[in-house]
């Protein structure tokens, strides 16, 4: 068993070194495979390097060669040519045949990452080279095609100008200037392609690309320039110094607009500008005017928010002024009144407060808009200052005045208390007077003691509200209070005084009418003497309640009957 085991791990061991040196073949020809396509690209590029029809576009140079400046430009490119044949490509040739003989992974990443920069100096040589020989070779057909727009877009423009020529004002002489400048340039060009010095064309055609192009912004700005330099920003100037000056004299404070300065500033600005576009430099000009002609309107804006303001400032101004003359004349006809008010009233001390703080808030209020007044007066800020001061010494009077209500219906619910009370007094009295009237238009045969003792508390309590109402000064709770007491206790006696005559008229009523059944019954005379009896003695409810039982026992409807009785009465 022991010898199969180590049999077992022996074989295992060798199968698995033959697939590991299976593996590390596999990667390494994966590897050698990778390389040697890197090489082929490489290789390949270095080629396409190498065939780049240079040569065939020198030869389309041989042709035309008229001057020494060209003569000298085709060597210079023959000498660049031959250094990226002699120099560049035998470089990268050498690093590709290095490459090739190369063993290990991190030597060849780092010698292809130099190949291929090498390849992109050279290619991009190549090119450039190609591109500028091309530029000459191919100069007869691709520039004259450009000259011909060129032309045809000169040749708009110049009739474009001289139909309009009297827009162009004093800049005309520019103009025209510009204009035989590129007349010139053609005729350049012309020279220069009869001698074939294409150099030289190239920088005639760039030069007239850049002149017509120049020309163009020049034939559409330079009118409206001069429409806004020469007419529409002065005109505005001067609208604007006239408003100015206007508005000025009717009271607005318009300082912080800086106008005469900035009048001043603007018209440099122009003239300036005018400078530059009549030696044709439009740069900017066009924003810079634009830019001048908002703030212009700008101003239009700010004096016409002006007057708004103002508009608005007087038809506040108006309110607020009629509203705290009203208010300082009732918080001085207060102060003026409050000794008065004090001896009359027993006020505390939060009332007075509140009167004190009322007061000084006033003379707060008054004193700033004192002041607003004296800045609109001095001419200090702008009317929309002036709002946004008035809306706060607004807003403080209306919460003044709310507090002043609260005083005033404190001190007016004081004599109202007053008023109320005497008014009150006598209507107490006339019930106390009435109820006295009644009990002595009908004599009773006896008054009870509890009547005397509800008219003694009744005069004691309208007693007590007579001398609340002599002192001085009133203390209205405690009058208020004297009033209920009193109202309560002389209708509790008119209700008494009125319940015991019903009572005692209803009992003669009731005893006269059993008077009839007095002789049939003993039982009925026996209770309607005993119902006078209690009559006598003024216990007339009682009296009421014996007569009716007992008349009840012969007449059912005697209660009803009494009662119509009594109304009748």
């Amino acid at each position: 068993m022991n010898t199969i085991a180590s049999l077992l791990i022996v074989t295992t061991v060798i199968v698995g070194i033959v697939l590991i040196i299976v593996v590390l073949s596999l990667m390494r020809r994966k590897d050698k495979k990778k390389y040697e396509n890197k090489i082929m690209e490489l290789e390949t590029e270095k080629n396409l390097i190498s065939s780049t029809p240079i040569p065939t576009e020198l030869e389309k140079i041989e042709d035309v060669i008229k001057t020494e400046k060209m003569e000298e430009k085709y060597k210079e490119w023959q000498q660049r040519f031959e250094n990226i044949q002699d120099n560049n490509i035998a470089k990268i040739t050498d690093m590709i045949v290095e490459l090739d003989i190369a063993e290990g992974v991190k030597e060849k990443r780092v010698m292809i990452a130099k190949t291929e920069l090498e390849i992109y100096k050279a290619k991009n040589s190549a090119n450039n080279l190609l591109q500028e020989i091309k530029d000459i070779s191919l100069s007869e057909e691709k520039y004259r095609g450009i000259i011909t727009k060129l032309k045809n877009k000169y040749r708009e423009l110049q009739t474009e100008y001289e139909e309009h020529k009297i827009d162009y004002e004093e800049i005309s002489d520019a103009i025209e200037l510009q204009l035989d400048n590129i007349e010139t340039r053609f005729l350049s060009f012309e020279k220069a392609m009869e001698e074939n010095d294409y150099i030289e064309v190239v920088h005639i055609v760039k030069a007239l690309d850049y002149l017509i192009e120049h020309l163009s912004v020049v034939i559409t700005e330079v009118p409206n320039l001069l429409l806004m330099a020469k007419h529409l920003i002065p005109h505005r100037v001067l609208e604007i110094k006239d408003t100015y000056s206007t508005m000025t004299k009717d009271g607005y404070a318009l300082d912080y607009l800086k106008i005469e300065g900035n009048m001043e500033e603007t018209n440099q600005q122009v003239k300036k500008i005018l400078e530059r576009i009549q030696v044709l430099n439009l740069t900017d000009c066009m924003f810079e005017l634009k830019t001048i002609l908002d703030y212009l309107d700008s101003l239009f804006t700010k004096f016409e928010e002006e007057k708004k303001y103002r508009h608005e400032y007087d038809e506040m101004n108006g309110g607020f002024s009629k509203k705290i003359k009203k208010i300082d004349k009732v918080v001085k006809d207060i102060y003026r009144q409050l000794d008065d008010i004090k001896n009359m009233y027993d006020l505390n001390d939060q009332d007075v407060a509140a009167l004190n703080d009322v007061n000084q808030k006033l003379l707060s209020i008054n004193l700033g808009y004192k002041d607003l007044k004296n800045d609109i007066k001095n001419k200090t800020n702008s009317f929309s200052h002036y709002v946004k001061e008035l809306e706060v010494l607004t807003y403080k009077l209306k919460g003044l005045e709310e507090d002043l209500d609260e005083s005033l219906k404190s001190l007016g619910s004081m004599y109202d208390d007053e008023v109320r009370a005497r008014e009150q007094l006598g209507e107490i009295q006339k019930f106390l007077k009435e109820s006295k009237s009644v009990i002595r238009s009908y004599k009773l045969p006896i008054i009870t003691n509890n009547y005397f003792v509800e008219l003694s508390e009744a005069n004691e309590a309208i007693l007590e509200i007579i001398k609340e109402l002599e002192k001085k000064p009133i203390a209205i709770k405690t009058l208020n209070t004297r009033v209920d007491t009193a109202r309560d206790l002389v209708l509790k006696l008119y209700n008494t005084t009125n319940e015991m005559i019903r009572d005692a008229k209803m009992s003669e009523i009731a005893i006269v009418y059993g008077n009839r059944y007095r002789s049939d019954m003993k039982e009925i005379d026996m209770g309607l003497n005993n119902a006078k009896m209690l009559f006598y003695k003024g216990k007339y409810h009682q009296s009421l309640d014996v007569a009716l039982q007992v008349i009840e026992t012969v007449d059912k409807d005697v209660e009803k009957k009494v009662l119509r009785l009594y109304d009748e009465s």
